[in-house]
């Protein structure tokens, strides 16, 4: 059976989709027990960027181009450093329902920041849309979670996750002309590279602070999903959606994290 190209996109977009809505509850297991947020993101990144530029080693190697330098700083800082920062703080702070209803506000972010920055027209039917997915997964989520846990600041917390959205949301903007340059692997390889030398200073800290041997086996594997599955295999299913699709219809995925998060938290609470 062929599979066209665009349903491919859509399929890499759904499963990224999945693991970032486990996420938000497997993450929060390990913070900030065990491992402070800034210090967690410092593993993060490191481990993703050891991942990424070994697979590099197979591919051919690609040359930045000097005009798109600036483009890739911005999607470093937006895409990796500031948007890891400030949802994992955030996460820290308040609950995994709360954070995974503000993050979607993400698809409105990229609607604004496509017209604002790519000159991309607005259509009234995909305001609509975009909205009546915003309305429905906050009417489900505020109604279907029992869970009644708040976080330690949750007005600090809910603030970063939706600064974590606003990045998101922009990056993903940034990111639409440079995935269809450059391989997904020598695109996010950059990426992360420089987003580890932007978050070192903020989790250098908190990493030399981490006991290892108090760490059970479980929350090792937590920390593992995040590094694999929640920062390697996202972004390059992203970054391949989005060479297929339009950073709205990637974005709009969003609206489903809830509702995998809802469902984990249910049942973990």
């Amino acid at each position: 059976m062929n599979i066209d190209k665009r349903t491919l996109a859509l399929i890499a977009v759904t499963i990224a989709t999945i693991i970032y809505g486990l996420n938000y509850s497997i993450a929060k297991e390990v913070m900030p027990i065990y491992v402070k947020p800034f210090g967690f993101i410092l593993i993060r990144v490191f481990g993703a960027t050891i991942i990424f530029w070994s697979l590099g080693l197979f591919i051919k190697s690609q040359k930045i181009e000097k005009s798109d330098y600036l483009k890739l700083l911005l999607a470093a800082i937006f895409g990796i450093s500031l948007n890891m920062l400030s949802f994992f703080k955030g996460l820290s702070l308040t609950t995994p329902i709360s954070a995974s209803v503000i993050m979607v506000t993400s698809p409105i972010m990229v609607l604004i920041f496509s017209s604002i920055l790519i000159r991309k027209a607005i259509g009234k039917l995909r305001i609509l849309g975009v909205i009546i997915g915003l309305v429905g997964t906050v009417l489900l989520i505020t109604y279907g979670n029992s869970s009644g846990t708040s976080g330690t600041n949750s007005n600090w917390g809910n603030f970063l996750i939706f600064v974590n959205a606003t990045s998101y949301g922009l990056y993903l903007v940034i990111s639409k002309s440079l995935i269809h340059k450059y391989h997904p692997i020598t695109l996010v390889k950059w990426l992360y590279l420089i987003g580890f030398i932007f978050v070192l200073p903020f989790g250098y800290q908190e990493f030399i602070e981490v006991n290892w041997q108090e760490i059970p086996t479980n929350i090792y594997g937590n920390i593992g999903f995040v590094i694999v599955f929640t920062s390697c295999v996202t972004y390059l299913f992203n970054l391949y959606g989005l060479s297929k699709l339009k950073p709205t219809t990637v974005s709009v995925f969003t609206y489903l994290q809830p509702c995998y998060c809802n469902n984990l938290c249910f049942n973990y609470w």
